[in-house]
C-alpha cells in the first residue's frame, strides 16, 4: 500500500513540476514579447521626435507645401494616438508614406538638400526607420514563439485554461517594408 501512495505522490510531483516548467516558460515568452514591443515604441518615439524638426527644417525652404506638412502632422498625430496593434500598424504605414511624399518634394529644392541639418536630420530618419524595422521583425519573432507555445499541445490546455491569448503581429503594408529612401 505505500509503495503505491510513494507512486502517486512521484506522479502527482513530475505534473506539477512540470505545470510549473510550462507556466515558467509561458510567462517568459509572455514577458519577451513585451520587451519586443517596448522595443518598438522607443523607436517610434524617436521617430515622432524627429518629424516637428524636419517639418521646420522643410518649412523654411519650401513654403508653399502647406498641405503636405499637414498630412505629415495628422499622420504623426493618428500613429501617436492609435490604440490597437492593427490601428498602430496602418497608422504607422500612413506615416512611413507621408514621409516618403517630403522626402519626394525635398527634391524640388537644392537649397534643402544642400542643407547640413536636413541632412543630418534625414540621416537621424532613416537610421531610425532601419531601426523600426529591425525592432518589429524581433518582436514578430517573439509573438511566433510565443504563439506556438500556447498552440502546441499539451501546453495549449494548460495556456487557456490559465488565460493565455496569442498575441498579433506588427505587420507593414508591403509598400512600407521599404525604409524611407532619400535620392540626391
Amino acid at each position: 500500500m505505500s509503495t503505491v501512495v510513494y507512486v502517486l505522490l512521484g506522479i502527482v510531483a513530475v505534473v506539477v513540476l512540470w505545470l510549473i516548467f510550462v507556466y515558467n516558460g509561458l510567462i517568459r515568452l509572455k514577458n519577451r514579447v513585451q520587451e519586443a514591443w517596448s522595443d518598438i515604441e522607443v523607436q517610434l518615439k524617436r521617430r515622432y521626435d524627429l518629424i516637428p524638426n524636419l517639418i521646420e527644417t522643410v518649412k523654411g525652404y519650401a513654403t508653399h507645401e502647406r498641405e503636405l506638412f499637414e498630412k505629415v502632422t495628422a499622420a504623426r498625430t493618428a500613429a501617436m494616438t492609435s490604440g490597437t496593434l492593427a490601428e498602430k500598424a496602418k497608422a504607422e504605414n500612413a506615416l512611413s508614406q507621408t514621409l516618403k511624399s517630403l522626402f519626394a518634394v525635398s527634391e524640388n529644392y537644392p537649397q534643402l538638400r544642400a542643407s547640413e541639418n536636413f541632412a543630418k536630420l534625414q540621416d537621424e530618419l532613416s537610421d531610425t526607420e532601419n531601426k523600426i524595422q529591425a525592432a518589429r521583425r524581433f518582436y514578430n519573432g517573439m509573438v511566433r514563439d510565443f504563439n506556438t507555445k500556447i498552440q502546441v499541445f499539451p501546453n495549449n490546455m494548460i495556456a487557456s485554461s490559465l488565460g493565455f491569448k496569442s498575441q498579433e503581429f506588427f505587420d507593414a503594408e508591403p509598400e512600407a517594408d521599404q525604409p524611407v529612401k532619400v535620392k540626391f
